[in-house]
C-alpha cells in the first residue's frame, strides 16, 4: 500500500469527492497541507485576502451549480475564527462548504502555544461537525465522512482541524481505492404524497410555497412541472428565487414584509390551501404575526430536515423528504390524475393572481438627481439579461433588488439569506464568477456592504476573476435608519464626511473609485439616472477587456425608504413611495402596468 502524508492524502480524498477548487490564505500550521496541495496537482487554488472572505467565495462557488462543494483554507488560531461568519452563513442557509485549518501540534494543544485556540468546540454550533484529528490514521475517515455529512440530509458546512504534526505523519492510504461514501436522504412514500395531494385537490385557491430545499435538490424543472399539470400558482421564498421564471404566469411573486412584491401578498392572502415544499417559514416571509400569515389556511410542509416540521408552527401534514424525492411522486400522480380527468379546474384562480400582478405594482421610474434607488434597479433590468447570476447579501439594496430585479433560473438569485453578514458580496461574487466563469455575474451592495470587505476585490485583479459591481451610495446605514424610525431616533447610521481628497464627493465620503482602483479593479461612478444604462453597458466591456471586477457607483439620494413593514405583519406592508399608476411608471415589470 501506498505511504503519504496525512496531509497528502486529505488532498487526494478532495480531489476523488470532486474539488477541483479551493479558495484561502496560507500561514506555518496549515503550509504541510499547501505544500501536499502543490505537489498532488488537480485543485486551483485562489489566495484571498482575509480567512473569512475565503470562506464566502467558498460558499458563493458551491451555490453556483450543482454538486459544487466549496473547500477554504486557513492557518491556526485566528484564521479558524476568522471562518465562523462564513460558517455560519452556510449552515444558516443549508450549504455545503468544507473549511480546513492547521493547528499547532498534538502536545501542545493545552498548553496556550501561539495561536492554538480548540476551534473545534468553537465552531460545532455552527457546522455540521467539527473535528481537531489527533490520530494521523484518523485523516481519510474524518474527510470521508465529513463529505457523507455535508451532502446527506439537510447540507451543511463541516470543519476539520489539523495539528501540524498529524498533517506531516506518513500513514498507509490508497488513493486509487477510495470510495466516497453513500448519500443520505429521506424519501417521500408514495402514501404520503398521494396524502399531501388530497389537500390540493380539495382546497379551490391554493398555492406552493417553493424554497431553497428544491434549489439545493437541483429538482426546479419538476417544481414547474408539477405547478403546470395542476394549475397551482408558485410563490418563490427568497432563497427559492428562480426555482420558477419570474415570467411564467404561475409565478405568483414573493411574500414577505421586506422582500415581497405587493401582488405576492395579496394572493397570499386570498389563498386557501399552501403546500411549502423546502422552506423553512423564514421570519421575512411570514412576519411574527403567524396568525395572519395561517390565517385559516390549511398547510402541508415537506422539508429534508424532520425537525423542521413544526419548528415555526403545526401544519396540517409534514413530510420528512428531500425536495426532489418528494416532487418526482407529485408530478407522478398529477400525471395521472390529469390522465382520469380528476384534476380541478383552476383557471379562475389563475386569473385572479395574474390579474393582481398586472395591477399592485410599485413605481420604479423616478427622473430625480440625486437618484433614487428604484431606478437602479430598472436599468439593470434592461442591462443584464435573464442569463445573469445576481449575487448580494443584506440591507435596503437587497430588499429593493428582490423587489423589483428579475430572475429567471435557479441559482441566479445567490442571496445569503439566514445570517446576512455584511462584506458577503464581493467575496460571494468572486467565488461565484470562479465557479462559472461563462455567465454573466452582477453583484449588488450598499455602501457599507461594500466597505467591509472591499479588500477582496484585489483578489479579482490578481486571479482574472471579471464581474459586474453594483454599488448603490447614499452615505447611510439605510436599513438601519429605516429600523430606528420607529424608535424615533436617527442614530450612528450616518456616514457622510466631506473627503479632504475628493471634495468633488460633497458629503458621500469615502471615494469608492479610488480605492477601487488602487486594488487593480475598474469603476465608474454615476450621478444621473440617464447614465445608468450606458455606464452598465461600459462595465460589462470593460470587465471583458481587462478580466477584473468592474464597479459601478450609483450616487443616491441620502433617504428612501423601501417598502416594508413596520409592524411584521405581511398584511400591513407601508408603501413609503408613489406607486405605479400607468405603464411608464415601471417600464420593466414583469407584466404590463393594466390601469
Amino acid at each position: 500500500m501506498a505511504r503519504m502524508t496525512a496531509a497528502r492524502a486529505a488532498v487526494e480524498i478532495l480531489k476523488r469527492e470532486g474539488v477541483t477548487n479551493a479558495f484561502g490564505v496560507p500561514g506555518a500550521a496549515i503550509n504541510p497541507f499547501y505544500r501536499a496541495l502543490k505537489e498532488g496537482g488537480g485543485i486551483d487554488h485562489t489566495l484571498a485576502r482575509h480567512v473569512e472572505g475565503a470562506s464566502h467565495m467558498a460558499e458563493g462557488y458551491t451555490r453556483t451549480r450543482p454538486g459544487n462543494i466549496g473547500v477554504c483554507i486557513g492557518t491556526s488560531g485566528p484564521a479558524g475564527t476568522d471562518m465562523i461568519t462564513g460558517l455560519y452563513s452556510a449552515i444558516a442557509d443549508s450549504i455545503p462548504i468544507l473549511c480546513i485549518t492547521g493547528q499547532a501540534p498534538v502536545a501542545k494543544l493545552h498548553t496556550e502555544d501561539f495561536q492554538a485556540v480548540d476551534i473545534a468546540s468553537i465552531a460545532k454550533p455552527v457546522t455540521k461537525a467539527a473535528t481537531t484529528v489527533l490520530e494521523a490514521a484518523q485523516v481519510p475517515g474524518v474527510f470521508q465522512q465529513a463529505f457523507h455529512l455535508m451532502r446527506s440530509g439537510r447540507p451543511g458546512p463541516v470543519l476539520i482541524d489539523l495539528p501540524i504534526d498529524v498533517q506531516l505523519t506518513e500513514i498507509e492510504f490508497d488513493p486509487e481505492t477510495y470510495e466516497p461514501l453513500p448519500v443520505y436522504k429521506p424519501a417521500a412514500t408514495r402514501a404520503q404524497a398521494e396524502k399531501a395531494i388530497r389537500f390540493l385537490l380539495e382546497s379551490e385557491r391554493p398555492l406552493i410555497v417553493a424554497g431553497g430545499g428544491i434549489i439545493n435538490a437541483d429538482a426546479s424543472d419538476l417544481l414547474v412541472e408539477f405547478a403546470e399539470l395542476t394549475d397551482t400558482p408558485v410563490i418563490p421564498t427568497l432563497m427559492g428565487w428562480g426555482t420558477i421564471p419570474d415570467d411564467h404566469e404561475l409565478n405568483a411573486g414573493m411574500v414577505g414584509v421586506q422582500t415581497s412584491h405587493r401582488y405576492g401578498n395579496a394572493t397570499f392572502l386570498e389563498s386557501d390551501f399552501v403546500l411549502g415544499i423546502g422552506n423553512r417559514w423564514a421570519n421575512r416571509h411570514t412576519g411574527y404575526k403567524l396568525d395572519v400569515y395561517r390565517g385559516d389556511r390549511k398547510f402541508v410542509h415537506v422539508d429534508i430536515e424532520p425537525t423542521q416540521i413544526g419548528k415555526i408552527f403545526a401544519p396540517d401534514y409534514g413530510i420528512a423528504s428531500d425536495a426532489k424525492a418528494a416532487l418526482e411522486l407529485f408530478v407522478e400522480i398529477a400525471r395521472e390524475l390529469k390522465a382520469a380527468g380528476k384534476l380541478p379546474d383552476r383557471s379562475a384562480w389563475v386569473a385572479s393572481h395574474l390579474e393582481r400582478k398586472a395591477t399592485l405594482q410599485r413605481r420604479t421610474h423616478f427622473d430625480n438627481v440625486p437618484m433614487k434607488p428604484q431606478r437602479v434597479y430598472e436599468e439593470m433590468n434592461k442591462a443584464f439579461g435573464p442569463e445573469t447570476r445576481y449575487v448580494t447579501t443584506i440591507g435596503l439594496s437587497q430588499i429593493a433588488g428582490a423587489q423589483m430585479l428579475h430572475v429567471y433560473k435557479p441559482r441566479h438569485w445567490i442571496n445569503c439569506g439566514q445570517a446576512g453578514p455584511l462584506g458577503w458580496t464581493i467575496p460571494a461574487a468572486l467565488g461565484v464568477s470562479k465557479a462559472d466563469p461563462e455567465t454573466p455575474v452582477v453583484a449588488l451592495s450598499g455602501d457599507y456592504d461594500f466597505q467591509f470587505m472591499l479588500e477582496e476585490l484585489a483578489v479579482g485583479a490578481q486571479h482574472k476573476i471579471p464581474y459586474v459591481h453594483v454599488l448603490v451610495n447614499n452615505a447611510y446605514l439605510g436599513l438601519i435608519r429605516q429600523a430606528q424610525i420607529g424608535l424615533d431616533i436617527n442614530f450612528q447610521v450616518n456616514l457622510e464626511f466631506e473627503n479632504i481628497n475628493s471634495p468633488e464627493l460633497g458629503v458621500y465620503g469615502v471615494d469608492h473609485l479610488k480605492v477601487v482602483e488602487g486594488l487593480g479593479c475598474k469603476a465608474i461612478r454615476v450621478t444621473e439616472p440617464d447614465q445608468l444604462l450606458a455606464a452598465f453597458e461600459e462595465a460589462k466591456k470593460l470587465a471583458a477587456e481587462y478580466r477584473v471586477p468592474v464597479v459601478v457607483e450609483a450616487i443616491l439620494e441620502r433617504v428612501t425608504n423601501i417598502a416594508m413593514s413596520k409592524t411584521a405583519d405581511i398584511s400591513d406592508v407601508t408603501e413609503f413611495e408613489e406607486l405605479a399608476t400607468e405603464p411608464g411608471h415601471a417600464p420593466t415589470a414583469i407584466r404590463t402596468l393594466r390601469v
